[in-house]
């Protein structure tokens, strides 16, 4: 299947119209990224941070606790749409020395410079919308100091499997395999690699993609148009992934696989 291109510009207009839904529907996104700060704080020995450089930093998920719950001198934080500041408006206007200085980068990773001089380099469910990973992997191990850490989270080959078996739509997603290749072969060491299956469940079809609109991921779909006729075969398509609760209900599965990493530039 030949791969497919990802469209920035189409990123960044999809999730800048989500930016108000973002935050209350991208439920799994939080879980994700209080996960991967948990091995943050597991695997930092020393959790005073000189520099530290978020990548795709969106609502904040990360951001925020990177900022109240590790001490950090200098957190420069990247997406590729400045409306994304308005989510960091309550840190501004806080004064609290015991938070970091808070910059900007804003455009699309694989073109930028990455700051000087980092100890830390973090990301949460971004990481997947990279055309090349390699680049963004080159360019950490660059500006990252000796012993500097690379911590993400991005999604496995099973993530929102039932709307690509429906629809023929979404990302490329890398293996854990691949991902560990990709690290070793850019001079990294992994301290912790794992995945999980993540499940969300909705009482119809329709509810799954208006989760998915509110949470900017239908920037994958830039050629597919619904119809009034793909509409009702999804709907009717979509009984496959029926589950059931304890009581009975019916419900619709929508499956995320979060892939989380520890890495760490090597002395």
């Amino acid at each position: 299947m030949e791969k497919l291109e990802i469209n920035k510009a189409q990123i960044a207009l999809r999730f800048a119209q989500a930016g108000q839904s973002y935050t209350q529907h991208a439920v799994v996104q939080q879980q994700i990224a209080q996960q991967l700060f948990q091995f943050i704080q597991q695997y930092l020995p020393e959790k005073k941070v000189n520099r530290a450089f978020e990548i795709g930093c969106g609502s904040g998920n990360l951001s925020h606790q990177l900022m109240e719950r590790l001490s950090i001198n200098t957190l420069i934080l990247n997406d590729l749409y400045p409306e994304i500041q308005q989510h960091f408006l309550r840190h501004n206007n806080q004064s609290h020395q015991r938070f970091p200085d808070l910059q900007w980068l804003m455009g699309d990773v694989e073109q930028l410079e990455f700051p000087q001089s980092l100890d830390l380099i973090a990301s949460s469910s971004a990481l997947q919308w990279i055309n090349d990973l390699e680049v963004v992997f080159e360019k950490a191990l660059q500006r990252l100091n000796p012993q500097g850490y690379l911590c993400f989270s991005t999604f496995g080959q099973q993530n929102l499997q039932e709307i690509k078996a429906l629809t023929g739509q979404g990302l490329d997603y890398l293996s854990i395999e691949d991902l560990q290749e990709k690290l070793l072969n850019n001079g990294f060491e992994i301290l912790h690699i794992s995945e999980q299956l993540e499940s969300l469940n909705f009482t119809h079809p329709k509810q799954v993609l208006q989760h998915l609109k509110a949470t900017g991921v239908t920037a994958t779909a830039s050629n597919f148009r619904w119809t009034k006729q793909t509409l009702a075969d999804f709907y009717q398509n979509y009984q496959q992934f029926l589950t059931h609760d304890m009581s009975g209900e019916t419900l619709y599965r929508l499956t995320y696989h979060p892939i989380y990493c520890i890495a760490r530039r090597k002395p």
